[in-house]
């Protein structure tokens, strides 16, 4: 099958709130394989570190199947993306027709071992790592799906997890991606995890990492779904890493699955959109007890 490559380079002051911006419009025309070529820190010493090349052109890149209504998505994609020009951010759209083979693993190249906490390491399948006694592994493949563990949203919410998750507890991802939260929910104790997304490759990929790590088949289950469609039960742990307009949204829907004294973990927050959030936890009747940040994310724990 062809493919089309989308490719979404831009200016403007605010290199992370674009590529939240950018990412959203790729994510809701479900674009797959999204890769943002932005400047990146050098990750630990010990990591590769000066190993990461900067990009001359700041771009977010995606891909979808080159289809009869492949052209309708692209110039809905082009309008929205015309739009950020009221936010400081001027996209120009590129468009390339790849095979399937030519993009399936190009983004691999900027997925490297990472350490998320002093005992979290992220480790894809095709790079090599010298663990120490105490570490953590995460075994990852996340293919198609978000959550590479590398983003500074999905890193703190590993490191949150690991504050906040009790031993034996339950544990709900919302928007589940490649898995990542439940295996670190799984390594740190947890005794039952669900998990959701609204992408059937997704479920798909986290159900293939959830194996790769050994994690026990019959402690978790994966529904292709959105929240409101779940199940009211209860968790005393919910993570909810996705972008901030879809944790307004379904902010109501999380409060009514945390348990008595249930911690949410909210995460892929821009600072831009803090206020937006804090007005749904007020509605939701939800307190922040912790809040951390990197870059221009933020992180929030939050019970009742």
């Amino acid at each position: 099958m062809k493919f089309k490559k989308v490719i979404a380079q831009f200016e403007t002051k605010n290199i992370l709130l674009a590529e939240e911006m950018i990412c959203e419009i790729f994510f809701s025309f479900n674009l797959k394989g999204v890769v943002c070529n932005i400047p990146l820190e050098e990750p630990d010493e010990g990591f590769g570190t000066h190993t990461l090349s900067q990009p001359d052109q700041n771009s977010i890149v995606g891909y979808f199947p080159d289809i009869d209504s492949s052209d309708i998505i692209l110039e809905k994609i082009r309008e929205r993306s015309q739009e950020l020009i009221h936010f400081g951010i001027q996209v120009k759209i590129e468009v390339e027709i790849v095979d399937e083979d030519d993009w399936a693993d190009a983004w691999k190249t900027y997925f490297n071992v990472t350490r998320i906490t002093d005992k979290i390491v992220i480790k894809p399948d095709w790079k090599d790592h010298d663990p120490s006694p105490d570490d953590i592994i995460i075994h990852l493949d996340p293919g198609m799906a978000f959550g590479t563990g590398t983003h500074p949203t999905t890193s703190m919410c590993i490191q949150m997890i690991e504050q906040f998750l009790v031993p034996g507890s339950n544990f709900l991802d919302v928007g589940t991606g490649s898995g990542i939260l439940m295996i670190a929910a799984a390594k740190l104790g947890a005794k039952e995890m669900t998990g959701i997304d609204t992408d059937e490759v997704a479920v798909g990929i986290s159900k293939a990492n959830l194996d790769k790590n050994k994690v026990d088949p019959h402690s978790y289950q994966l529904v292709c779904t959105t929240l409101d469609k779940t199940p009211q039960n209860t968790y005393e742990l919910v993570a909810a890493n996705i972008i901030a307009q879809v944790i307004v949204d379904v902010m109501v829907d999380i409060e009514k699955r945390m348990a008595p004294d249930a911690t949410a973990i909210l995460s892929g927050i821009i600072q831009e959109r803090r206020p937006d959030i804090l007005a749904a936890l007020e509605k939701a009747g939800l307190n922040i007890i912790h809040e951390t940040n990197e870059d221009e994310w933020v992180a929030l724990a939050v019970k009742r």
